[in-house]
């Protein structure tokens, strides 16, 4: 591999030998590493420049406000390696949670839309129709005052850990950073390793009285049956409600695109085209099969009440409606209309005049399946939030709020590691055959309020499941063009990373044609302070970990059948050595983080450090994983481990994002909270003291 050198502003080294500062200088850096993959064929140096400046443009773009830390450590054969530590900050902390809050408000905004939009309605179904809009409305309009807020700050890409609890910053995530650290030795490549660290996505302006989403949302779902029968409603799970959902999305979108295609062919008509015209025929064949997936049981259950909702609708009509369901009708309206087109029978003179007429009932038909399909589904969730209020709204905006702050995280590390491997073949092969893995670690304790960050967190990081990303070709090598882009609505969100155009050709055709790439997150929790201590000797349930399920276990040994992975460690020992200590019955098992870490960076995955403001014991976590990284890949002597490691919890860029945080260079322990700390996560004397967190 060929290594362009980094490129300095202003350069801030701070030089150490064996943990002492020998130099400092206070200034700014930016350091952006370029790949390329040698494939014995020797690009121009000028193309080379012009993409490394490229890399330049788009860094600046999503990070900023840079602050780095050099050291040099020896080796076990007595030689120096020198690490270069970064830590930045990230303008998607700001501009993700934004573009969701103007995506909640147009698709709330919709909601209503659609519920006006039923008709008349008995007084009963009216009556619940106006309390459900007037919640809306409350929630459209709290959103709006969010977001009017947030545009009023300027030139801030970060939250400190003391406004967690602010009302106008409850979407953006806690003191999300990103760290970086480059170690260059004499015998082995350079190497980089990433982290992103971020406080945990909780609500906590809304606070835990009550515990967290996971624990909320089971009382919520098990209280909303006894309440349909109050309501007269029928009882939706969460799987019909958002099914519904995704059929409004679909059924929007069907009436534009069948109308499209259905021109196309007259187009091909009017040419004269036997091909044109085969062509956008098996195109409209495919697309109105899609309704065929549609969901029959809700239809069959939306109905029913909606009929008898409406006033002045006879009998006859009802039996209509409901045979009209059985037998779903999508298909045996739409597909006859399109399926006996005589396109053979045709004399070249008529084809347009003859197809005129058909295609005229297809639109039709497809106009009054939108039409009844939105009314049945407009209606199903009318009797969820009916049998909702108020709970479920204060729910969906408890849960808005953990997902901006999780999405700004995931989007903030897919971000910085695709541009760490932009030009790594097999990284790029990965990234679209099988996806990337999220690992998000989580040092919370399993008691008193942190338990409720901790159900917000699962929440939070099980909802980014749904989450595709796209690279897109950016407009203009423009900052403002360079910055991601979030499209979609609950449940559906994707996220656009525009690249220049430089960088954009070099893709894999697969990306450059749109393919959506998946993320698979997965988060482990160990408890490691002394509230910890407390709930393991007294609380009945003392340990939560969130072990991988067989999805992302399945990723897993996929990526390991890459020709890339094929030299590494084999990944399905890894895997049961992580099931292993899962089950184990240990105390404060750290050992879990340690190897699910490892197992994410074999697979090129994205790593997250989490605590309750990503300060403290995220510090001592953050140097840990990097010192023992130049220990186990890069032969730090073992005598100066501790020295090192207690050189970067010192002086390193950990310390600095706590003066960010607090104003004060102090981690938040105090003795006796270390005495229940495992060994290597206490700080050295000097570093801890009593100061607001």
């Amino acid at each position: 591999q060929l290594l362009l050198p980094p490129l300095f502003y202003n350069k801030h080294v701070i030089k150490m030998e064996i943990g002492k500062i020998i130099q400092t200088a206070e200034c700014v850096s930016v350091c952006i590493l370029v790949f390329c993959a040698a494939s014995g064929v020797q690009r121009e140096q000028s193309l080379l420049q012009c993409i490394f400046f490229s890399f330049v443009s788009f860094s600046l773009a999503v990070f900023k406000n840079p602050v780095c830390k050099v050291y040099r450590f020896q080796t076990v054969d007595s030689k120096w390696m020198l690490v270069r530590e970064q830590m930045e900050e990230c303008t998607l902390s700001f501009s993700i949670p934004k573009q969701l809050l103007s995506l909640y408000i147009q698709e709330d905004m919709m909601r209503v839309q659609d519920l006006r939009e039923l008709g008349e309605l008995s007084p009963h179904w009216d009556n619940l129709r106006k309390e459900v809009m007037t919640r809306y409305g409350g929630i459209i309009s709290c959103y709006q005052e969010t977001l009017a807020e947030l545009d009023k700050i300027t030139g801030c890409s970060f939250k400190p850990s003391c406004c967690k609890a602010q009302k106008s910053l409850e979407f953006i995530p806690i003191n999300l950073h990103t760290q970086r650290m480059r170690v260059t030795c004499p015998r082995k490549t350079d190497a980089i390793y990433d982290i992103v660290t971020v406080g945990a996505p909780a609500a906590h302006f809304q606070g835990f009285k009550c515990g967290g989403l996971q624990r909320l949302l089971s009382r919520y779902e098990a209280e909303k049956k006894s309440f349909s029968t109050a309501y007269q409603c029928i009882y939706y799970s969460p799987e019909h409600t958002a099914k519904a959902q995704e059929v409004l999305s679909t059924m929007s979108l069907l009436q534009p695109l069948i109308t499209s295609l259905a021109d196309q062919l007259l187009q091909a008509a009017q040419e004269h085209s036997s091909p044109g015209l085969r062509d956008a025929l098996k195109n409209l064949s495919d697309k109105v099969r899609l309704p065929q997936s549609l969901p029959t049981p809700i239809f069959t259950t939306a109905f029913i009440p909606l009929n008898s909702c409406y006033f002045c609708q006879s009998s006859q009509q009802l039996r209509h409606t409901v045979i009209y369901n059985h037998t779903t009708p999508v298909c045996d309206c739409l597909q006859p209309v399109v399926m006996n087109v005589p396109i053979t029978s045709f004399s070249p003179g008529d084809w347009r005049e003859q197809l005129c007429p058909v295609v005229t009932r297809l639109k039709e038909c497809v106009m009054e399946v939108v039409e009844k399909a939105k009314r049945a589904m407009t209606f199903v969730l009318l009797q969820e939030a009916a049998c909702s209020v108020p709970q479920g709204f204060l729910l969906q905006q408890r849960r808005d709020v953990v997902f901006s702050q999780a999405l700004a995280a995931l989007a903030c590390g897919f971000v910085m590691r695709l541009y760490a491997g932009i030009q790594d073949k097999g990284f790029l092969r990965q990234l679209h055959l099988v996806g990337l893995v999220a690992q998000f670690e989580s040092l919370l304790s399993t008691y008193s309020e942190e338990i409720g960050m901790l159900e917000d967190m699962e929440v939070g990081i099980s909802d980014l499941q749904k989450v595709m990303f796209k690279i897109t070709e950016a407009k203009s090598d423009e900052l403002s063009d360079l910055q991601p882009l979030v499209c979609g609505q609950r449940d559906h969100f994707a996220v656009e990373v525009p690249l220049p155009r430089l960088v954009f050709q070099t893709l894999p055709e697969e990306i450059k044609e749109g393919k959506p790439l998946q993320v698979f997150p997965v988060l482990f929790n160990v408890g490691i302070n002394e509230q910890q201590t407390i709930a393991e000797r007294y609380c009945t349930e003392s340990l939560i970990i969130f072990e991988m399920s067989e999805r992302e276990r399945a990723l897993c040994l996929g990526c390991a059948g890459l020709p890339c992975f094929q030299t590494q460690t084999d990944i399905k020992e890894l895997l049961e050595t992580l099931g292993q200590n899962v089950v184990t019955k240990k105390r404060k098992n750290v050992e879990i983080l340690w190897i699910a870490g490892t197992i994410c960076r074999r697979l090129n995955g994205i790593r997250f450090t989490s605590c309750k403001s990503a300060k403290d014991r995220t510090s001592m976590s953050v140097t840990l994983e990097q010192c023992a990284l130049l220990r186990d890949e890069h032969q730090l002597s073992k005598d100066f481990f501790t020295p090192a490691l207690n050189c970067m919890r010192r002086e390193g860029c950990r310390i600095e994002n706590v003066q960010k945080n607090i104003r004060c260079r102090k981690y938040a322990f105090n003795m006796l909270q270390l005495m229940a700390f495992p060994k290597f996560y206490r700080p050295p004397e000097g570093t801890y003291g009593k100061v607001d967190s």
